[in-house]
């Protein structure tokens, strides 16, 4: 597969010096800079699918009037987090 090339960026000698200062043993700026971007694209990636999820689960409360209270659903969500914990010492 052929590579393509991220369009360079001019910053300022400190911020290119700072950055430089936090690469890993034997790590090249390109390498940073490129786990940074796949770091972000990540993320993005994720927050445009919890909202997407959230504006469905809107879209289904509204088309059937049935909601649910915050306090609940933190209730749930709680346990279900304390389950996790549980079973994960149980691996």
């Amino acid at each position: 597969m052929k590579t393509a090339t991220i369009p360079s960026i001019r910053v300022e000698p400190a911020f290119r010096e700072k950055a430089e200062d936090v690469l890993g043993k034997e790590e090249t700026l390109s390498a940073f800079v490129e786990t940074a971007m796949a770091e972000a694209i990540e993320r993005r990636t994720m927050q445009r699918e919890f909202v997407a999820r959230g504006l469905a689960s809107l879209a289904q409360a509204e088309r059937t009037d049935i909601y649910h209270a915050a306090q609940s659903v933190h209730k749930e969500a709680a346990e279900r987090i304390a389950a996790a914990r549980r079973n994960k010492g149980k691996e």
